[in-house]
């Protein structure tokens, strides 16, 4: 009986032995990793609370449940320069495993503090062009992500502007000069206005109190339009710059639909939404072991055409059919 006994904690000791390493690499593979976050937007903004929620949705989904398996530092720093660089310092400081980057405006600041962390990025317009990675295909830093358009796109919304409001001789350019692609889709738009017999001129975004009076003095003079370029400060300032369209009447175009959604009369461009989404993949493909630098930047694969009828009919146009039947959607 004692021999039996003996024999069955032996067993049972060999048996717990075994186990112990299968329960350390259990334990290593669900250790806890961490995830910066920079946001040029205000956290109670609600289009970058849709947008936040869709990156964090597509993590859930691969297996990133926050607080179990992964912990998210986000920063939201409100468009403010000052604070947008502290808080990338304070991002790399933390030594996460990946930071996510949306906008030129998060991206740029980040390069600068680090070139080792892990960065995906999301919205970005040139990222050649502006010096975060050194080509499409083998980004070759510590850099990778998705580009919202290229700068082409400029001379398209010229176009759209003058089919559909064929009176405008004028256009104001809204733009966030403090970051590379302010500047560049300023240049872009600028070499192609002769063309549609479009005068431009830039606005320069800070506050809403420097954009109310660029939009009041440009409205003095008639036959005048906007073009909305994307920046976090657009974003943040739109339901303004929506305003200031109606109240002097500016036929305006916009770089994504939410703004028609909320009143803006015609937009032309990808779906930032999903490139948070599309995000969170490649943040997933770092955490398992992948690095920035072979990770291909991707170009977007589909534009969307948005047309508010309710606020052409307010300016006194008429869209043409063609117009209609070209749009993904149409606000009565």
């Amino acid at each position: 009986m004692l021999d039996i006994r003996r024999r069955q904690f032996i067993t049972l000791l060999g048996g717990t032995a075994a186990a112990w390493p299968l329960a350390a690499r259990t334990q290593q593979r669900e250790r806890m990793r961490r995830i910066g976050a920079l946001m040029a937007y205000t956290a109670n903004d609600p289009q970058a609370q849709i947008r936040d929620a869709a990156f964090l949705q597509v993590l859930r989904q691969l297996g990133w449940i926050a607080g179990q398996n992964v912990q998210i530092d986000s920063r939201w720093s409100g468009g403010n320069i000052d604070d947008t660089r502290r808080y990338a310092a304070e991002l790399v400081a933390l030594a996460p495993d990946v930071i996510f980057a949306p906008g030129s405006s998060a991206l740029g600041p980040l390069l600068q503090v680090s070139r080792s962390v892990p960065i995906v990025f999301a919205i970005i317009v040139d990222p050649v062009g502006s010096g975060f990675v050194n080509n499409m295909a083998r980004p070759g830093g510590n850099a990778t992500g998705f580009t919202a358009f290229d700068y082409g796109i400029g001379a398209k919304w010229l176009e759209m502007l003058k089919e559909i409001a064929p009176n405008v001789t004028r256009a104001a350019v809204i733009r966030d000069a403090t970051v590379a692609a302010g500047l560049g889709m300023w240049a872009a738009i600028q070499s192609v206005s002769p063309s549609v017999a479009i005068e431009v001129s830039p606005i320069n975004m800070t506050d809403a109190g420097e954009i109310e009076r660029a939009v009041a003095a440009f409205a003095r003079a008639p036959n005048g339009s906007l073009i909305v370029t994307g920046s976090a400060l657009t974003v943040i300032h739109r339901d303004h710059i929506i305003a200031l369209a109606a109240r002097y009447k500016l036929p305006a175009i916009y770089y994504e639909d939410f703004y028609v959604a909320a009143g803006g009369l015609i937009s032309y461009g990808v779906d930032n939404v999903d490139q948070f989404r599309r995000a969170a993949g490649y943040v997933d493909r770092i955490l398992k072991g992948e690095k920035p630098a072979d990770l291909p930047v991707q170009a977007p694969t589909k534009y969307k055409l948005a047309i508010n009828l309710k606020t052409a009919k307010a300016l006194g146009l008429d869209i043409s059919a063609s117009a209609l039947a070209r749009a993904d959607e149409v606000i009565e």
